[in-house]
């Protein structure tokens, strides 16, 4: 036998300790919002009190977590279950959004409490987005008077920038819209909204976030058409936004159209069923030769892909506009049209920086191939030009110009000569006419001197 003694087993590895900080917190939002309704119950209706108020507890409450916590209690009193409802098992405060006064200045006054709260705490920006966007699903769980003042909050909001136009993706919730408390939010969201701004604010917002197609689907399916929409919010004295609509379905028609267009020219359509074509639509959508030469011109400049060298894209440009002079020329029958195409040439040339150079060559090839008159570029060069590119494509355009000013005065000479001539002429018979028969007509008029 052994004398040593067995050793006992040991354990391996190694101990952690967990840190209290590693700890998951437990997601508990009493205590939060017990402090909030507190410190709201105590300011009452003096928003200013409550934005100090909110400014201050931002730095002992978190904020970051209970974000959706802090915006229920400050919209609705309380927090919100699902649908609407307020929880009962929390303390409310009377002092919030849902219980003011229903009023244009109330209700700037609470924007500017969301404004001053998320320009302190930038980071509640997109917590607060968040909240909109569930709020408006929520809107069947709203009295209307609800609705309204937070339809009216959210058009300030959206008016000054402090929310996204995305937002208003949830009004196109199915059953929001079967029950028209879409329409019925969006009629005082947008009035709240153009009365703070105008209605461009809301159309460079909505194209911003890409729903300027989009207003037709606050409707169900069988009322989305312009008539509805247009009777509908005409009526609810929103003829701005209507007109809106009515543009944009132009619009939406017009990039069509191009697009057949420029379809017809690229497979080698020939210029007279183009033209054809081009016309028909004219009558078709009722739009104008000058929206229609617009179109063209857009179409024509789409089909090359352009080389980035300036000395080379004036080539470029010279050959393409002249291969399809005839459809320019077939859309410029009037003055307006002519002066349409100058616009939309300035304008191109701007947009596109290597073609600033080459704005003279091409308006001096529509005047030789008589797709524009002297007329037209004489009232371009004096009071129709845009300012975009002003003063570069005035000065390129100023020898010519004088030229075309020149030729007139020259040709008004010409007209009083031509105009003594034939006075002399009909006083000279042709027996006492001394010039050979080469230098008559078959009228006997005297041509020698011309």
């Amino acid at each position: 036998m052994s004398n040593q003694k067995q050793q006992k087993p040991t354990l391996t590895g190694q101990r952690f300790k967990t840190r209290k900080r590693d700890e998951k917190e437990r997601f508990d939002p009493t205590q939060f919002q017990e402090s909030v309704v507190q410190g709201l119950n105590q300011t009452g209706t003096d928003l200013e009190a409550v934005a100090k108020f909110l400014d201050f507890s931002g730095a002992k409450l978190d904020y970051r977590r209970y974000a959706e916590t802090l915006f229920d209690i400050l919209v609705a009193g309380g927090m919100l279950a699902p649908g609407g409802a307020l929880s009962d098992d929390m303390t409310r405060t009377n002092f919030c959004l849902f219980t003011a006064p229903e009023d244009v200045k109330t209700m700037k006054a609470y924007a500017q409490v969301f404004n001053k709260l998320i320009r302190r705490y930038k980071y509640l920006e997109k917590g607060f987005e968040e909240e909109i966007k569930k709020l408006l699903l929520f809107l069947n769980g709203f009295s209307e008077s609800e609705r309204n003042k937070l339809a009216m909050l959210t058009g300030i909001l959206l008016a000054n920038g402090n929310l996204s136009a995305s937002i208003l993706s949830s009004l196109f919730n199915d059953n929001l819209v079967k029950e028209g408390l879409s329409p019925a939010f969006a009629v005082k969201l947008f009035k709240s909204w153009i009365s703070e701004k105008d209605i461009n604010s809301v159309a460079a917002s909505l194209r911003k976030v890409g729903m300027d197609n989009r207003l037709m689907e606050l409707f169900p399916v069988n009322k989305r058409s312009y008539d509805h929409f247009s009777k509908y919010f005409t009526d609810a004295e929103l003829k701005e936004l209507s007109d809106f609509a009515r543009n944009q379905q132009s619009l939406g028609a017009r990039k069509e159209l191009q697009k057949e267009l420029q379809e017809q020219m690229s497979q080698g359509v020939s210029f007279k069923e183009i033209i054809a074509y081009g016309k028909e639509e004219i009558k078709k959508s009722s739009i104008s030769e000058q929206m229609m030469i617009g179109i063209v011109w857009t179409s024509v400049m789409s089909l090359v892909e352009w080389n980035k060298k300036e000395e080379l894209v004036t080539e470029q440009a010279i050959k393409q506009l002249k291969q399809h002079s005839p459809l320019l020329k077939a859309f410029t029958t009037q003055g307006l049209s002519e002066l349409t195409l100058l616009l939309r040439v300035q304008d191109y040339c701007y947009d596109n920086i290597h073609f600033m150079k080459a704005f003279q060559k091409i308006v001096l090839l529509l005047y030789k191939v008589e797709v524009v008159s002297e007329e037209a570029i004489l009232k371009w060069y004096t009071k129709a030009h845009l300012a975009k590119g002003k003063s570069v494509f005035l000065e390129q355009m100023k020898k010519f110009v004088e030229w075309l000013k020149n030729a007139e005065e020259d040709e008004a000479e010409q007209n009083s000569v031509f105009d003594s001539v034939i006075m002399f002429s009909l006083q000279v018979t042709i027996g006492s006419c001394t010039a050979s028969e080469g230098n008559m007509d078959n009228t006997g008029f005297v041509f020698t001197m011309w």
